[in-house]
C-alpha cells in the first residue's frame, strides 16, 4: 500500500510509474498470476520509490510528494516506511504526513511508543487510534471533509474501506460561537 501526500500531478506520475512496474513484473513472470511476488514486497517497493525520489531530486526536478509505504516484509512482519522529495527515508511504528505529522503523531505515539508496543496492539485498537487522529485532523482544518479511507494490511491481504465517515462530526456548532461568520449588530 502506498499513501501519497503533496502534489497531485506528481502523485499521478508515480502511480503511472508503479502501474508500469507492475505490468513489467507480471510480464517477466511469464503471465502466471502469482499470489505474492517477493519482488514487489513493501520493503522492495520502498527502496525503489526512495531511489526514484532521490534521482529526481539529484536532477533538480523533485517530485513534491511525501510517501508512506506499508505492507508486510519477507518474514510477514509489519513494514511501514517514509520517503520524501529529498529522498529522505526512515521507518517507524507510526508515521504520518502533512498536518498528521504534527497533530496525529503525538496521539499515535502515546499508544505505540515503540516497536514492542506495536506488536501488542490489536487491529481494533489500531483502527480506533486512527479514528481519533482523523477526528482531530478534521477539527483542525475547517475546509476538510468528514470522510476518509482506511486500509488494514495483514497476512490475508489488504482490507481497504473507502468513504469512512466521522461519526456526528460537523461544523454546525461554529454558528453559535461569537466571531464566527457574518456579524450583525
Amino acid at each position: 500500500m502506498v499513501g501519497f501526500g503533496g502534489d497531485v500531478s506528481d502523485m499521478q506520475y508515480l502511480d503511472r510509474l508503479l502501474g508500469g512496474l507492475d505490468v513489467q513484473e507480471n510480464y517477466a513472470g511469464g503471465g502466471e498470476a502469482e499470489k505474492e511476488d517477493p519482488n514487489m514486497s513493501a520493503k522492495n517497493l520502498h527502496a525503489y520509490l526512495s531511489k526514484v525520489m532521490y534521482k529526481r531530486r539529484s536532477d533538480f526536478n523533485p517530485l513534491w510528494n511525501a510517501l508512506l509505504i506499508a505492507g508486510l516484509d519477507e518474514h510477514d512482519k509489519p513494514f511501514l516506511a517514509f520517503a520524501d522529495l529529498l529522498g529522505t527515508t526512515y521507518s517507524a511504528p507510526t508515521l504520518a504526513t502533512g498536518f498528521g505529522a504534527h497533530l496525529a503523531q503525538p496521539i499515535l505515539r502515546r499508544s505505540v511508543p515503540d516497536e514492542k508496543a506495536s506488536e501488542a496492539l490489536s487491529k481494533e485498537q489500531a483502527v480506533e487510534e486512527v479514528k481519533k487522529c482523523m477526528k482531530v485532523l478534521f477539527y483542525r482544518d475547517a475546509r476538510s471533509m468528514p470522510e476518509y479511507s482506511i486500509a488494514v494490511i495483514d497476512k490475508s491481504g489488504v482490507d481497504l474501506k473507502e468513504n469512512e465517515k466521522l461519526e456526528n462530526q460537523s461544523w454546525a456548532f461554529a454558528e453559535q460561537i461569537k466571531g464566527y461568520g457574518t456579524q450583525t449588530v
